[in-house]
């Protein structure tokens, strides 16, 4: 199997390329050469810009492409079109945040996706990122008619996360002692090990699957989260509504990972996931991915900038609030 990862060095896509090259697939990345260009080195790499570059890909040809870095639809249609005559089988990995009502559990891959008002915006926010990753879909849809795969991922997490949302609770819980958590505890976790992600990806690359998946894993409890993490056993989870959080300046998502006013009662976290695993999709427990999330932490340099979580100075402060 010849395949094509548009992106392929980073996160899902460093795993894509893992459980391809299990397989010994002949892979191909396309990318400008900017993130993790020596992850890969015996691989054949395009350097190429996706936005006016795509004549780097001219001559070639695969039996699929996985697109793992589309986000604007003029970008994954010129893509797609592109690439409609060299590829047998087109995967976009879109995302679950596309739908229209989150406040509503069990969204599955019929519910009503978002509108954008200005469709033709290329301004990624969180009010147009799942509203363009749409657009996205219906791009690749109508460039590859029958031919196309859209997978919509939930939180993906594990080793090699940029995002620090999950790998911030396994490194918390790990230093042990008092630790600030979202109240209630039994607010909804609902995650996939990217490792999982891609393994399944690529069967239904391999199996040429078509149409519209959505891909997370089971429900968790905040608190089983917590748990599944190595040494839980020295933390004394301390928790906090979301009115004192508020009420603090607590910057949700991203100070406090995998909390936001009203989350728990979103549908965000409690998605339909029966046609995943209907289509072959099985999760690890969620202890063996805390795990080996910390090992990879481990392996990291010392003082690293974080992309998420509380400064531990901040914590402590609002910690003795809550003495």
């Amino acid at each position: 199997m010849k395949l094509l990862i548009l992106g392929g060095t980073r996160f899902l896509g460093r795993s894509l390329v893992e459980a391809a090259a299990a397989r010994d697939w002949e892979i191909t990345l396309f990318n400008r050469g900017q993130s993790g260009p020596d992850v890969f080195p015996h691989l054949e790499t395009v350097i190429g810009d996706r936005d006016g570059g795509l004549s780097a890909l001219d001559g070639g040809r695969w039996d699929a492409v996985v697109d793992t870095c589309g986000y604007l639809p003029r970008l994954v249609g010129d893509s797609a079109r592109t690439l409609a005559d060299r590829v047998g089988h087109y995967t976009f990995v879109s995302s679950i945040s596309v739908y229209r009502d989150e406040s509503k559990s069990g969204l599955n891959e019929s519910s009503p996706v978002v509108v954008l008002d200005n469709p033709a915006t290329e301004e990624i926010t969180g009010e147009t990122y799942g509203g363009l990753k749409a657009l996205c879909e219906n791009a690749v849809q109508e460039a590859v008619p029958g031919r196309g795969l859209v997978v919509r991922p939930g939180l993906i997490v594990g080793p090699h996360d940029p995002s620090d949302r999950f790998s911030y609770w396994v490194e918390r819980v790990a230093r042990g002692g008092r630790t600030l958590c979202p109240a209630p505890p039994h607010r909804p976790v609902q995650v996939i090990d990217v490792r999982d992600l891609a393994s399944w990806m690529i069967d239904l690359v391999e199996s040429r699957t078509t149409g519209i998946v959505q891909a997370t894993g089971d429900v968790h409890a905040f608190r089983d989260t917590l748990e599944a993490c190595p040494g839980f056993d020295s933390v004394t989870p301390v928790w906090a509504d979301s009115a004192f959080l508020t009420d603090n300046n607590i910057t949700p998502w991203t100070e406090l990972p995998l909390w936001m006013p009203g989350l728990e009662e979103s549908g965000f976290m409690r998605a339909d996931t029966t046609r995943a695993r209907e289509w072959g999709l099985t999760c690890r427990p969620l202890a063996g991915t805390a795990r080996d999330t910390l090992e990879w932490l481990q392996s990291l340099p010392s003082g690293r900038e974080r992309k998420a979580g509380l400064a531990p100075e901040k914590e402590a402060s609002l910690l003795a609030r809550l003495a």
